[in-house]
């Protein structure tokens, strides 16, 4: 058995932890990202640690990554350029698109549609075509087909290709002839075939996902590519899997050909972890905060699984991929304070400070106010992070924060605190997103902090959001790499069904199943997982005839019952509705097999027991201002905790990634694997 490294990039910080597969040992660390080149922190951060802990390269077999590559592509609109091909009568499918406006009345006024990522100068006409029953209608002209690929060639520049013909999803056969023309006239550029990205029906969404992994293809393949060579230069023959945005891992080989599944890989790095910890932690319903130094990202954890969702939105890209359900919002720690002289009203982020200059208190050449430079200036930050190697600069901070006073006429400790409340506020409308407004009472969800800043927010979160107990875990700032390195293989595949359920039975949608479920077998036992590590799962898609959205339940095909899914489906359609349509027949749209490979055989560690008192523990006193007034607190030092240790608050507990604050009014009880669990004080 040899090591596991798990590494998440973020805006701010890159995070690192390695862990010994025979002892469970864990080796962690948090190096500055590095975004003109994400892989340069990836590759510097891990020789430094494995140099460190005098680990050979050679003696890492996995390495396990949560990347943002595919995500700051479509938001920096660093894209390829995309030639599409569609069935003759369909060359403006991306530009008629769907009616859909987001936003309130009248917001077509004022909305900016969206270029689509092929252009119409790009798209060319198949002379072919096929019905819903997968029949021929008309055969491909091949020699047609080529000759308008030609005048493509020698007409626009093009660094991808997408076919998207009408009905693929039904028999790809047509889009798999195409494909191979395009490869004799296009030999050097990738081809992505919608049948193969998702074989469902509704041609313009199946259109807009494969085109979306068109365009981030190149740019993801050259950075699976850097890292392999970077690996192999290094001496690691470790295999290098990437982690999906639905929390699941795929081989790099995967990642290249189809990464519209990782647009979401970094904030799925956390949910993934936060799974993990919930186990030992003894707790199945959860709300996940994960907080870093430019943005942060909160789910939903229900009965020790991560709540899913069918699409993945990133800035105006909205594609039908699985992905964890996460929502973002523009709250860091180096979200930037200001007063815009307009309103005079007090504004944090979106705008980040981000890794470079950073927060004033960083002492790297920052000069607006952040959120950190508030904390620091409240007395939530100690002078230093990273175990001691990384001094702040509280006089700075404090310089910074006295704008932020003199804008608005009140003291520096209440500007600060308004900083604070500010993106704490901002935080709570998130959380509500992923519970109150999808049918969950956040009363009956513990709250999980992690990532750099998210220990420092918690306690207020959970207070917000009514939600007990607050769980820290152990090395918070670097759980999603922890997620990153123990989750799991996952291969997903789906197919539309289309049938009213009178018009089907038990036997043949089990029967359907089935067939999924042995070929996302076949797939992950390819990536060399053993048959009896895989485990398969499954779901259905179901809505009321003529709804334009469905409702995906998870289903076992051995016993399956169509009345039952019908019964589970009003349900849960009351649950988020509040209502049925009782006279309306039911109709089964698409069907979906998931094969994971085996957990990660990594236990928690278990730390060393103790009584209630932490003075052990206690670095310093310290004082702090909170509740509108300078208080007394005590400073801790984590890594000296033992099991059974309860603070009171005010307190602060520092160790090597994060800083956890607890409020007045609550404890944190230490458990067993090292969890800080806090609570309100009985009267509080």
């Amino acid at each position: 058995m040899g090591y596991r490294l798990g590494v998440d990039v973020g805006g701010t910080f890159t995070d690192l932890l390695l862990i010994d597969e025979a002892t469970g040992r864990t080796f962690r660390d948090k190096v500055p990202s590095t975004p003109s080149d994400p892989s340069q922190a990836v590759i510097n951060g891990a020789r430094g640690l494995c140099e460190r802990q005098n680990i050979a390269p050679a003696d890492i077999d996995l390495f396990l990554h949560g990347t943002t590559v595919a995500t700051n592509a479509v938001l920096e609109k660093k894209i390829a350029k995309v030639g599409l091909v569609v069935t003759d009568g369909y060359r403006h499918l991306m530009q008629i698109a769907r009616s859909l406006v987001p936003g309130g009345l009248a917001a077509w006024i004022i909305w900016p549609k969206p270029e689509p990522m092929a252009a119409l100068e790009r798209t060319i006409e198949a002379p072919e075509r096929m019905d819903a029953e997968g029949k021929t209608v008309r055969e491909l002209d091949e020699a047609e087909m080529r000759a308008r690929l030609e005048r493509l060639k020698a007409s626009e520049e093009i660094e991808a290709l997408t076919i998207c013909l009408m009905n693929s999803y039904v028999d790809g056969r047509h889009e798999k002839a195409v494909a191979a023309i395009c490869a004799e006239v296009f030999p050097d550029i990738p081809i992505s075939i919608s049948s193969d990205i998702l074989p469902e029906m509704q041609e313009y969404e199946r259109a807009l996902t494969t085109i979306a992994n068109s365009a981030v293809r190149p740019a993801v393949a050259r950075y699976v590519g850097n890292l392999e060579r970077e690996l192999k230069d290094w001496g690691s023959k470790a295999k290098l899997n990437l982690l999906r945005s639905d929390g699941g891992l795929m081989s790099a080989e995967k990642s290249a050909e189809a990464p519209v599944n990782l647009l979401m890989s970094g904030p799925a790095g956390g949910v993934a972890g936060a799974v993990w910890v919930a186990k030992s932690a003894g707790v199945k319903n959860i709300l996940t905060l994960d907080m870093g130094g430019t943005s942060t990202d909160v789910a939903l954890i229900e009965n020790g699984a991560a709540r899913l969702q069918r699409e993945t939105s990133v800035g105006d890209l909205n594609v039908r991929a699985s992905s964890i359900d996460v929502k973002t919002v523009g709250a860091g720690g180096g979200s930037i304070a200001f007063v815009p002289e307009l309103t005079k009203a007090l504004r944090v982020g979106p705008e980040s400070a981000g890794a470079v200059p950073g927060p004033v208190a960083y002492g790297k050449g920052g000069e607006l106010p952040t959120v950190t430079d508030a904390n620091v200036v409240l007395g939530y930050l100690p002078e230093s992070l990273l175990g001691g190697s990384f001094t702040l600069d509280r006089e700075g901070a404090k310089k910074s924060v006295q704008t932020i006073s003199d804008a608005l006429g009140i003291d520096l400790m209440d500007a600060a605190a308004g900083i604070i409340d500010i993106v704490n506020e901002n935080m709570f409308g998130a959380l509500r997103l992923v519970s109150v407004q999808q049918g969950y009472d956040p009363r009956d969800f513990a709250l999980m902090g992690f990532g750099g800043a998210g220990p420092l927010h918690a306690n207020a979160m959970g207070k917000l959001m009514n939600s007990w107990p607050v769980i820290i875990p152990p090395s918070p700032g670097v759980l999603c790499a922890y997620g990153d390195a123990t989750t799991r293989q996952r291969v997903e595949t789906q197919r539309s069904f289309n049938k009213m359920v009178q018009n089907t039975s038990d036997e043949e949608l089990t029967a359907y199943l089935d067939s999924l479920g042995a070929q996302v077998k076949q797939e992950l036992e390819a990536e060399d997982v053993a048959p009896g590590d895989i485990e398969l799962l499954y779901e259905i898609d179901i809505r009321y005839a003529g709804q334009a959205f469905e409702i995906p339940l998870s289903v076992e095909p051995a016993g399956l019952s169509i009345a039952s899914l019908i019964t589970r489906f009003d349900t849960e359609h009351e649950r988020l509705f509040t209502f049925n349509l009782d006279e309306t027949p039911h109709e089964i749209v698409n069907v979906r097999a998931v094969a994971l490979g085996k957990s990660a055989d990594v236990a928690p560690p278990v730390i060393e027991k103790g009584d209630a008192d932490p003075s052990a523990a206690k670095t310093r006193d310290h004082q702090l201002y909170m509740d509108g007034k300078m208080q007394d607190a005590v400073i801790y030092d984590r890594a000296l905790l033992k099991a059974g240790n309860s603070i009171s608050g005010p307190a602060i507990v520092t160790e090597m990634d994060s800083t956890t604050l607890v409020h007045s009014g609550c404890e944190a009880l230490v458990d067993d694997h090292g969890n800080l669990i806090i609570n309100l004080v009985e009267g509080a």
